[in-house]
């Protein structure tokens, strides 16, 4: 686990979310997914600040740092957070985002051309897929805020299909003890029921540079080379399939996923 920056808080309306900053240069925003902290980023974040890139991370709301005190979780209100956070620093950004968050980033995209540069979409949930009553009803189970903590640190391994990395048993301790603090289980229960038909709807309108980078493993598709391709094909992105790695590429392969954040950087800067 890397050594902290100083952690700030950017003013919401309802509360505040939790991230931190340093650098200088074009600025990449890191979101992470739900049931995830910003140190998502522990491996990234070092390599592109070493690149010449002010780089942010933040947390999403009632994860991590940030506040729980707001009405709304999920897709819309990340989006409406990435949005204000690139504002605050000056952007425009390069926005990486992992699960949900991609989701988000495409909304920022798609309302917001001016704030986002690029897009870099990690193991991205941009669409819904269709589910068994069975299997929603058992999900909605498992969600409930008063297990919901100790269901999501038994599911970790899952997601972390392949490779995991050194620190794993760590890094769970430390998303597990995040979920312990109070109202934060709540607040993940509660972002668990967002939808993506929004983020679906606006792919057609990103006009950002974008990279798809998906783990071969990913537990969270059926096919997720299809996936990638699908969404590659809708934003006119490249994609990066990642060997052994599940849900989580920016920590299974860090390099990798590096790689393809500075490439899709590197591009957006040659073209400004």
């Amino acid at each position: 686990m890397t050594t902290r920056i100083e952690v700030r808080g950017l003013s919401r309306p309802e509360g505040s979310v939790a991230y931190e900053v340093a650098g200088a240069g074009p600025l990449i925003v890191c979101v992470p997914g739900m049931g995830d902290l910003r140190a998502s980023y522990r491996f990234l974040q070092p390599q592109l600040l070493a690149a010449g890139y002010q780089v942010a991370v933040m947390d999403l709301r009632g994860h991590g740092d940030s506040d729980v005190s707001f009405a709304e979780y999920g897709d819309e209100a990340t989006a409406g957070d990435i949005a204000a956070l690139i504002a605050k620093l000056g952007g425009p950004a390069v926005i990486v985002g992992n699960s949900m968050a991609a989701g988000s980033a495409v909304l920022v995209a798609a309302q917001h051309p001016e704030l986002a540069s690029g897009l870099v979409l990690i193991g991205p949930f941009v669409r819904e897929h269709d589910t068994n009553p069975a299997m929603r009803m058992m999900t909605r189970l498992a969600m409930v805020p008063l297990w919901v903590g100790v269901f999501w640190k038994s599911y970790l391994p899952k997601l972390y299909a392949g490779t995991k990395p050194d620190d794993f048993a760590e890094y769970r301790d430390a998303v597990s003890d995040a979920m312990k603090r109070p109202g934060h289980a709540k607040a993940f229960s509660r972002t668990t029921r967002t939808r993506h038909d929004a983020a679906a709807k606006a792919l057609g309108a990103v006009k950002a540079p974008a990279a798809v980078v998906m783990g071969e493993l990913d537990p969270g598709f059926p096919d997720p080379l299809v996936e990638a391709d699908w969404i590659a094909a809708a934003l006119h992105a490249e994609v990066v399939m990642v060997p052994q790695a599940g849900h989580y590429p920016q920590s299974q392969s860090p390099q990798v996923t590096t790689d393809a954040v500075l490439r899709l950087a590197m591009a957006v800067r040659n073209h400004a």
